[in-house]
């Protein structure tokens, strides 16, 4: 892995802060000019509006010039949409250990499966409901356990 994208990858996201921008699969890629130095970042946002890419990409800046690649783009893409099949393995470990709830994988065939129940990160009981649909960001839900009776971040599935 080249310095360049060693530096972008460890980017935290400003809103989960215990994930960075690799886990979450916002970082599409990082491509090198050899000859120049010059440095292309991709990044999808989780939400079209999302509030924190402002943050992200001067970060994403801050990080490529703290490694010697002051010469950078951050290009934002579209399409195709984020989804939070996206976020790698080791990203629901840490956002579990958090006590924010991963999202179910979606169904490859594009289906979002309805959800009715998520398992608390905090003592895996089934046994919770949702009481907001949205929680501290709107990629959340707010969820409380009916066995622990701790509230807690789901990350609706896209």
């Amino acid at each position: 892995m080249s310095r360049a994208r060693q530096a972008v990858a460890a980017v935290v996201d400003p809103e989960i802060r215990v994930v960075t921008i690799d886990d979450l699969g916002i970082l599409r890629s990082v491509q090198e000019d050899p000859a120049t130095g010059r440095v292309v970042v991709t990044i999808t946002p989780t939400y079209t509006g999302c509030p924190a890419m402002d943050v992200i990409r001067a970060d994403i800046r801050r990080a490529l010039v703290a490694a010697g690649h002051p010469d950078a783009e951050v290009r934002t893409v579209h399409s195709p949409a984020w989804s939070t099949d996206w976020i790698s393995d080791a990203g629901r470990a840490k956002l579990a250990a958090a006590g924010i709830a991963p999202p179910a994988p979606v169904r490859r065939d594009g289906v979002v499966p309805l959800t009715l129940a998520v398992r608390c990160p905090r003592c895996g009981s089934p046994e919770t409901e949702q009481l907001s649909r949205f929680g501290s960001t709107a990629c959340k839900a707010l969820w409380r356990c009916r066995s622990c009776a701790e509230p807690f971040d789901h990350v609706k599935a896209l």
